[in-house]
C-alpha cells in the first residue's frame, strides 16, 4: 500500500498511537533514531509510524509500551483497537462479538473457517483473492486473523462448534504441504475439550436433503445470552438479531449438524487427509 494511501486509510486508533508516541518520545528527549534503537526498529520505521506512512504493527505497540509506556498500559490498551481497524470493514462490528461469545456454531463451505486456519493457509487464501491485495495488506489481514485464535484459550472458556463442508477440505490453498499442515491443525482443534468439529460429506445430497445448500453461517450466543447470526458473502455482511429469523437459522444449522458425519468419523477423515490415520 502506498504511503499516501496508508495515511488516508489510517483509523482513529492508529492516529492516537502516532500522536501519543511522538509526544511521549519528545517528552523523554529521544530522537526517532534513539527510540528506534531501544525498540529494535530503525529511525525510519519510527518516522513512518508517527506520520502514519506505515501502519503500526502489533509488535511495535508492545515495544512502545515497554520503552515509552512507563507502566501505564496505554499502548497495551491500544492493541485491540488497532487490530480491529486492520480488519476488513464488513467484519469489524462482528469481531468483538466473536471474541466475547459464550458459544459459536459455525458452518463453513468454501474454505476452512478463519478461526481454524494456519498462517500459511490464511496467507495463501488472502493473497490469492481478487483484486489481489498489496503484500503489506496481506500480512495485516493474516496477523489479524491469527489474533482471533485467542478465543480458543480464553477464560472463561468459549464453546466452539464447526461444521465444515467436505469440499473445503478438497479445495487447495497453497501447496500440498500447506494443506497437510492445515489438516493437522484441524485435527488438533477437534481434540480440544471446548471444540466440536464435524464434516458435511460430499455425498450428503445422495443420502437425503442437503440443509447446507444455502451457504455458510455463524450462530452466536453473546456474553449477555443474546442469540445472533452473522452472514458474509462477497465482502458484504449482515448481523441478524431478529428472534424469528435467528430461530430459522438455528433450525437449519441443527439440520446440517444432523446430516454431518459425527465428530469421531469427522476426525478420522481429517486424520487420514493429514497422513495420520489408517
Amino acid at each position: 500500500m502506498a504511503r499516501a494511501e496508508n495515511k488516508e486509510a489510517a483509523g482513529p486508533a492508529a492516529k492516537v498511537v502516532a500522536a501519543l508516541a511522538k509526544k511521549m518520545r519528545l517528552r523523554k528527549g529521544l530522537t526517532q533514531e534513539q527510540l528506534g534503537a531501544q525498540m529494535g526498529y530503525t529511525g525510519a520505521a519510527i518516522s513512518a509510524m508517527e506520520t502514519l506512512s506505515q501502519p503500526v504493527s502489533d509488535d511495535m505497540l508492545v515495544q512502545l509500551e515497554r520503552v515509552l509506556g512507563d507502566g501505564t498500559g496505554i499502548f497495551e490498551g491500544m492493541r485491540e483497537l488497532v487490530r480491529l481497524e486492520k480488519l476488513p470493514a464488513q467484519f469489524r462490528n462482528y469481531a468483538p462479538i466473536e471474541q466475547s461469545a459464550l458459544s459459536l456454531c459455525l458452518f463453513s463451505m468454501h474454505n476452512v473457517h478463519g478461526l481454524f486456519q494456519t498462517e500459511a493457509y490464511s496467507r495463501a487464501q488472502i493473497a490469492g483473492g481478487y483484486p489481489p491485495p498489496p503484500e503489506e495488506r496481506v500480512e495485516e489481514l493474516v496477523m489479524a486473523r491469527m489474533a482471533r485464535k485467542a478465543i480458543f484459550d480464553r477464560e472463561p472458556m468459549g464453546l466452539i462448534e464447526l461444521i465444515l463442508d467436505e469440499s473445503a477440505l478438497a479445495r487447495m490453498f497453497g501447496s500440498a504441504e500447506v494443506m497437510r499442515e492445515q489438516y493437522r491443525l484441524l485435527a488438533e482443534c477437534a481434540r480440544r475439550k471446548n471444540v466440536t468439529l464435524q464434516v458435511l460429506a460430499l455425498d450428503v445430497g445422495l443420502r437425503g436433503e442437503n440443509a447446507g445448500a444455502r451457504g455458510p453461517m455463524s450462530l452466536i450466543e453473546t456474553d449477555d445470552h443474546n442469540r445472533l447470526v452473522y452472514l458474509e458473502i462477497q465482502d458484504e455482511s449482515v448481523l441478524v438479531s431478529d428472534p424469528a429469523k435467528v430461530s430459522t437459522y438455528a433450525q437449519r444449522y441443527a439440520k446440517i449438524r444432523a446430516q454431518a458425519l459425527d465428530p469421531r468419523e469427522s476426525l478420522g477423515l481429517i486424520e487420514r487427509l493429514a497422513g495420520e490415520g489408517t
